[in-house]
Order: C-alpha cells, then structure tokens, then sequence
C-alpha cells in the first residue's frame, strides 16, 4: 500500500529555514483556529487538527525534523542513508503490513517517525514444508502503534473507533476490523493502553496477539503536560509583578481566580493544586502551574514614558548591585 509523503512545512505555513520559535507561533495560531473545543465545523476542525498536531510533532522535535529533512526529495529511496523501512510491517519478507485508522496519525508519520513494532510472522514460525497444509499451533505477535489524545479527552476520557488494516504482502490479500478502545480519564502521554486480541491473527488456531496503543498527547494552543500535571504560561505586564494582581485563567474544566503576589519574577511558575490531569480511580488529580511570562511593552506613548523617567529617577531598585550582591 503507497504512502503518502506529508509536507510538514506546507501544513504549517512556514518555509522550510523556519526557526524553533516561528514553528512555535505558526502552530499556536493554526492550533486555536481549529481546535475542536471550540471550532463550528467539528469534523473538518478534527481532522485539520490532526495534521497541524502531526507536522508540529516533527517540526518542533529536532531530532525528528533533522531526519524528516533528511528524507527530502528523494524520501522513498532514502532513509538514514539506507532504504526506508517497510511500512508499520513484517521484519521478514512475505510479511503483513499493518496500517491503523482513527489514531489520529497518517500512515506517512507511523512509517518513519512512530518507533512503534509492527510485526509480522511471530519469532521461530517457519513455513511448513512443501505439500503440507498445516503447523504448530502459535499465537500471533503483539502490534504496537501511536495514538493521539486530545487534553480533553485525557482529562474526561473517551471511546474511539479504530481500524485496522492488514495487507498480506505475498496475495496483496486485504483484510480491515474495526473496534472500540477506551481512553481511560487520566491517560498520560507515553501510557500504553492494552487492547486484547486485536493484534496479529493466530498460526494453525493459535490466539492472536494484543494491540498496544501508546498515548501521545496531542499539543494544544496553551497547556502543556508533564505526566498528570498541566502547565500553562500567563503573560502579565512589569507592573503586575511588581505590584501584584488577580487574573482569570484557562483549565481543562473551567476557568479560576489566580493571585499573582507582588514580587513574581519571570519564569516563576505557581502552582494550583488538583486541577491537572486524573490520577487513576482514586480521584486524585494532578497539579495545575501557570508559568509566568512578563511581557515588556515594545511601544509607549509621551504621557507612558513621563511616567517611566519619573520612576527610573525615584526608584531605588538598582539590579546591577541586586545580582553583584
């Protein structure tokens, strides 16, 4: 089955030298015009979604963009020097190849960029000899993908259809199944999820194999996470670190009141106990922290820059002797 190359750069609407930070930005703006919270068309928000979070899973890893650009021109010839690995299939030849529907990634990023297992005949399977139909019963191996959660689905769970699809590299024979997997609340990136028997079929009866769905958390316009814990930065003027303020901010379930004490530095991160993500079923949640960004303003008005003379000229805060101390 042909793999579609997926230009990274095109998706985003950066070119090509684009820097870490200019990723960054192109992905935040197209992030928040099609989120699926918040967008009217839902299923063209949902998958647009998908592809903007797949090229910034590339483009914004150094390592993955460094070997997608390697890829090039010439992507399916070449892969790290050498030929490309067989799509999501067997290590051996006369294998299945497999290729997963609703995870949320194209077959393009599994091929070179999931580091799942695909398997194909399970290790020690042989052929039976000529003129003989059967073998040793022996199950089939277990299958590996990715799957990507929304934060709102980590935090509330969910149930989404997969399929998946093998293709018999020998016959070209196609076969796809279709079934349900939890996403339980509190699926943390890099969890996987076990799905029974839905891995490669069995040899002469055997049991087929187990699908294992490894969580990755699809990124959002304004929260990370790290584990059951999110994090979200707020941008604050000099003025409010300074002098201390009360703000309104995002969650994943609601917004809340946040007390910005006098003093706040940048990069302090404050901290709102319980309101990250679900911790198993005990009903303990992770924590929320708000990074804080203080946001210098690049332009001021005669009457603003009166007011920042008169303070350099009272003020008493000397940040030279501050860090020399």
């Amino acid at each position: 089955m042909p793999t579609s190359f997926k230009d990274y750069y095109a998706t985003l609407g950066v070119p090509r030298d684009a820097s870490q930070a200019e990723i960054k930005k192109a992905f935040r703006k197209l992030a928040r015009q099609f989120h699926p919270d918040t967008a009217t068309d839902k299923q063209l928000a949902e998958e647009k979604f998908k592809e903007i979070n797949e090229a910034n899973e590339v483009l914004s890893d150094p390592e993955k963009r460094q070997k997608y650009d390697r890829l090039g021109a010439n992507w399916q010839d070449s892969y790290d020097g050498g030929p490309p690995p067989r799509s999501q299939g067997s290590p051996t030849e006369g294998g299945q190849e497999f290729h997963f529907g609703g995870t949320g990634f194209s077959d393009f990023f599994e091929q070179y960029f999931s580091g799942g297992s695909r398997y194909g005949f399970p290790e020690g399977w042989e052929a039976p000899p000529p003129g003989t139909s059967g073998g040793r019963a022996r199950r089939g191996h277990d299958i590996e993908g990715d799957i990507l959660v929304t934060l709102t689905e980590a935090m509330n769970g969910t149930i989404r259809p997969i399929s998946l699809q093998t293709v018999n590299r020998q016959t070209g024979e196609v076969q796809t199944h279709t079934f349900q997997v939890r996403i339980p609340p509190g699926a943390t990136s890099g969890r996987r999820i076990r799905v029974p028997g839905q891995g490669e079929p069995g040899f002469y009866g055997g049991a087929a194999g187990d699908l294992y769905l490894r969580v990755r958390h699809a990124a959002h316009p304004d929260f990370t996470s790290t584990e059951a814990d999110i994090t979200y930065e707020l941008d604050i003027a000099p003025w409010d670190a300074v002098l201390g303020t009360e703000v309104v901010v995002p969650t994943l379930d609601g917004e809340i009141k946040l007390r910005i004490p006098p003093g706040t530095e940048n990069n302090q991160s404050l901290r709102v106990k319980g309101r990250g993500l679900p911790k198993g079923k005990s009903g303990e949640r992770g924590d929320f922290f708000v990074r804080i960004d203080i946001v210098m303003p690049t332009k001021v008005s005669d009457a603003e820059r009166a007011i920042w003379e008169q303070l350099r000229q009272t003020s008493s805060f000397n940040p030279r002797k501050t860090s020399a101390a």
